[in-house]
């Protein structure tokens, strides 16, 4: 397969000479640089590249050109290769201009010229760009090949564990009995020999049947097990606050391991665009924040042991234990709990039947792109529900958004609402309930309910997002919670605590001295990213405090 190319595009060949010059000097070896002088010439390369299916990775144009400018250009780029990178080069007074392009055309990145010195200014822009597009567009012989049916709980599962662990895959569709497939599904389920699916085949020739989620993280090389007998910090869950607590904690010298039973990134990693995260002004992917965390921790020291389920927790005079499922237990010197919440179940006649199979908790981004010309319904009303709805609407034929309350003004942020109310193939159906299902071996349709009659609508895709139910269960008796589960700390602790200390809780310490709470799983937190970042990061400084006394 030919490189990837980068195109630079400027009236001023003086200009778009020294723009390719810096190009061919940093990005020479991996990717092609083209050159155009004009936005018509732009577009005539960029249909001759994919004509000849060789991508273009990103394109870097001035907008100021006459007869058509750099906006022009991108946003024709980006109806013709949606996955391409835009960067616009622009003067001061056209701020204004490339801020409206990150809404009208998804601009990923704006330049004020001069962009020199290169190495401070335009190679940071372009690496992080560059590095976004190639995770998407991974080389075919460095793929996980997954072949399965879609209507498989297992198969789901496994996808999903590769999806929110950031392993590209390339997904081998079948039939229910495993028939009907390509020459290559063909052959992989031949060499797995008989047995259920799905079939998962790794880069180094391995083939797996129906892997446990064990097996696969093992198999992908993923960290499983603590490696030191004692740690300054045991982080419990890998979402926001808890990688914002191993980045700081870590970064300052503690050693720090993560625990996450299913992958980093918690319900904020599946989130298809996160826009009003500070200093994003195009918004991040949760993918994106949460490999952006995790490459940051892992490069201070913090240890990540994935794929493994916490059951307990036990204080060990001045060790705290956390006690994993079909492992040794972890101690540290103090503990964060960061577990979060999941989503609530739903209670509707048959709705569990089909979990897996049409009806699913949560999604990932990823999981728009399977229900193209489908009427894909969506259940909650806070932001994450929200977020669902736009990112299925880029694909699906019609989504629909079930929401049991009066308004979505009550729950979500308005520039949600606001969009969601403005996409022309997304209908929002209020005091509105689903009280049944119906499908054979997969969903095929649901009843709603609302004011008026039940309405049988058809539909193999329902999402849900609804309340939060904190993963709180495996701190047993010790840890105060309230009655829903949430953890308690600081100031809300009950005055009947038996606080052992002659000093008072930190503001995130729960009833047991050295194990702080961070997070959507404490009550009362804000249940935005922003904030568990925040917490988590605070959680740190008292951890300081803690470890100094004791």
């Amino acid at each position: 397969m030919a490189k990837p190319a980068i195109l630079a595009v400027d009236d001023d060949v003086a200009v778009v000479g020294a723009v390719v010059r810096d190009l061919r000097q940093r990005y020479g070896e991996d990717y092609r640089v083209l050159r155009a002088t004009s936005g018509p010439e732009a577009l005539e390369i960029l249909a001759d590249q994919l004509l000849k299916d060789r991508p273009i990775a990103a394109v870097v144009s001035d907008q100021r050109m006459p007869g058509m400018t750099g906006i022009e250009v991108l946003q024709q780029v980006r109806e013709q290769s949606p996955d391409t990178k835009l960067c616009l080069l622009t003067a001061y007074a056209d701020t204004d201009v490339a801020i409206r392009a990150i809404n009208d055309i998804a601009l990923d990145y704006y330049l004020m010229k001069p962009w020199d010195p290169p190495e401070d200014r335009l190679y940071p822009v372009l690496d992080e760009l560059l590095r976004d597009w190639a995770h998407g567009h991974p080389d075919r012989d460095s793929e996980v090949r997954v072949v399965g049916h879609r209507w498989s709980d297992r198969t789901h599962e496994v996808k999903t564990f590769l999806t929110h662990n950031h392993v590209p895959y390339r997904w081998l569709e079948v039939d229910a009995e495993g028939m009907g497939a390509g020459d290559e599904a063909t052959r992989l389920l031949e060499v797995a020999g008989e047995g259920e699916l799905p079939v998962v085949a790794l880069p180094d020739g391995s083939v797996l049947r129906s892997p446990t989620t064990i097996e696969l993280a093992a198999a992908l090389g993923l960290s499983t097990r603590a490696t030191k007998p004692l740690y300054d910090l045991c982080v419990v869950g890998a979402g926001p606050a808890g990688l914002a607590a191993a980045v700081y904690a870590a970064s300052e010298g503690l050693q720090v391991v993560v625990v996450e039973r299913d992958a980093p990134g918690g319900q904020a990693g599946q989130s298809a665009s996160i826009e009003n995260y500070l200093g994003f002004p195009k918004g991040l992917s949760g993918a994106d924040l949460t490999h952006r965390a995790v490459a940051q921790a892992s490069r201070f020291g913090a240890e990540m042991v994935l794929a493994r389920d916490v059951v307990g927790f036990e204080t060990r005079g001045p060790v705290r234990a956390v006690l994993l499922d079909g492992s040794a237990d972890i101690e540290a010197r103090a503990v964060l709990v960061a577990s979060g919440v999941s989503y609530r179940r739903l209670d509707a006649p048959g709705l569990d039947d089909f979990v897996g199979r049409g009806i699913y908790y949560g999604a990932s981004a990823s999981e728009a792109t399977q229900t193209v010309g489908e009427d894909v319904y969506v259940v909650g009303a806070a932001n994450s529900a929200g977020q669902a709805v736009l990112n299925f609407a880029r694909y699906a034929r019609k989504v629909v958004l079930v929401v049991r309350g009066t308004s979505l003004e009550a729950s979500m942020s308005q520039y949600l609402v606001t969009r969601i109310h403005d996409a022309p193939n997304v209908e929002v159906r209020l005091q509105t309930e689903i009280v049944g299902t119906r499908g054979d071996g997969h969903l095929e349709g649901i009843t709603l309910c609302s004011s008026g009659p039940a309405d049988e609508v058809d539909t193999s895709s329902v999402f849900i997002f609804i309340g939060a139910a904190p993963r709180t269960e495996w701190l047993g008796s010790s840890v105060a919670r309230d009655e829903r589960g949430f953890v308690l700390t600081g100031p809300d602790l009950p005055a009947s605590t038996a606080w052992p200390l002659e000093r008072g809780p930190f503001a995130l310490e729960t009833s047991v001295p050295g194990v702080f709470a961070a997070g959507d799983v404490r009550r009362d937190s804000m249940k935005r990213v922003a904030s568990a970042v925040g917490e988590g990061a605070m959680s740190v400084y008292l951890v300081h405090r803690y470890l100094a006394a004791t």
